[in-house]
């Protein structure tokens, strides 16, 4: 296999291991809300700490695959999401599964930067936005394998015997990549950049800036919404069943999957603000749907919804395209994983701050009204109304800019 594919098929099996765990408590939500009794506020908070730790992770990981690479760096994580995985399998507390996703989260942490660290030393930059949307489009059928796959293997294995058995494909993983991957092509060299004053460059441009909105409001209510709260949302506002709800998430991960194999090339082509600008507008648009309009809808019709609601949420990649193209190579990492802590803190800020809204109001065995739902959804859809906006103002300044 050429040296080049080889980095990318791991780096992508990598990241549908990435996908499938931050998305499986949107479908085991009920088995550990019986087992364990948590309500929706824990839930939430516990669910948001893979991208707790995942955000914390952001900045010290982009200074560290600039100067060592990610054939290191990436499956040194990685074992410390194994063992996350093994202590989630082994919790019968809320507390023991809180460690568990926040070392899901820090040991996954590195899987997307590093392939995009990789990316831009083995494939060209008028080809970035292409490269990353194929290696999310096929490492997200890990979220497609999160929703009725999952249900049905729950089902046989129990969700303690999914994470069990997960840890070790997570481990065996990360060895390939350290024994598979080079950090640069033969002949190559990494490009380190400065030793400080790299995250200062980064945080100092206004391009960066104009996309810190819809990072942490749209593209952060995007995953919160994907990995946890669509399936309680589905469960309890439509009254659906557990394979029901699977094959709805399984839409709404599908379409995902479409957005990214298509939105790199399309922004390739026709410019990455405007794709972003396209997305963002319709995922605000289809959350407010869900919000406010979708009370007595179909499955057919709630299936369509989510599908659009999956492709929009590809513009997470076109987000970490625009930093990578507004900055040199030598400051990839640091400026990708800069933004992407934005998108992952924004999860966090938003999966946690649902749950708040959603417990506030009266419930029952963990069950809530389907007005909870609609303050919540309808929450991040103000939000994301918002960062469009500031997204528009911060295109207009950086157009002042350009002579």
């Amino acid at each position: 296999m050429p040296a080049g594919l080889r980095v990318f098929v791991l780096f992508t099996i990598a990241y549908f291991l990435s996908y499938f765990f931050r998305s499986a408590n949107a479908v085991i939500a009920p088995d550990l809300t019986r087992e364990l009794g948590l309500d929706a506020a824990t839930l939430g908070l516990m669910t948001s700490l893979f991208y707790l730790a995942f955000a914390a992770v952001q900045l010290p990981l982009g200074g560290a695959l600039d100067r060592w690479g990610p054939r290191w760096v990436t499956p040194g994580l990685m074992l410390a999401g194994a063992a996350g995985s093994w202590v989630f399998a082994a919790s019968h507390s809320a507390a023991g599964l809180m460690l568990g996703r926040l070392l899901l989260g820090a040991g996954m942490a590195g899987v997307l930067m590093g392939a995009y660290k990789a990316f831009s030393r083995w494939f060209p930059a008028s080809r970035f936005a292409t490269v990353a949307g194929w290696l999310v489009g096929f490492g997200s059928a890990g979220a497609l394998a999160s929703s009725t796959p999952l249900a049905w293997l729950a089902g046989v294995l129990g969700w303690r015997g999914v994470f069990f058995w997960g840890g070790w494909v997570i481990a065996l993983v990360a060895l390939a990549i350290a024994a598979g991957v080079h950090n640069t092509p033969e002949g190559d060299h990494l490009e380190p950049g400065p030793r400080t004053g790299g995250l200062a460059a980064v945080f100092a441009s206004p391009a960066f800036w104009s996309m810190a909105g819809i990072n942490l409001f749209v593209f952060g209510a995007f995953l919160g919404i994907q990995t946890l709260w669509a399936g309680p949302y589905l469960y309890q506002v439509h009254g659906f069943d557990p394979i029901a709800v699977g094959n709805l998430l399984f839409a709404l991960n599908l379409g995902a999957l479409v957005g990214f194999f298509t939105t790199g090339w399309i922004a390739d082509n026709v410019g990455v603000p405007p794709t972003i600008m396209a997305l963002g507008t319709g995922f605000v648009v289809l959350v407010g749907v869900l919000a406010w309009g979708a009370g007595g809808l179909g499955a057919t019709v709630l299936g369509a919804l989510l599908f659009a609601l999956g492709y929009t949420g590809a513009v997470g990649v076109i987000l970490l395209a625009y930093a990578r193209l507004a900055f040199p190579a030598a400051l990839t990492g640091r400026a990708t994983t800069a933004a992407n802590l934005l998108g992952i803190g924004g999860t966090f800020l938003v999966q946690w701050g649902m749950g708040a809204i959603i417990q506030r109001f009266p419930h029952a065995g963990g069950t809530y009204p389907p007005a909870a739902f609609s303050a919540a959804f309808g929450a991040a859809a103000i939000l994301g109304a918002l960062a469009l906006a500031l997204f528009v103002w911060g295109q207009r300044i950086e157009k002042r800019r350009v002579p």
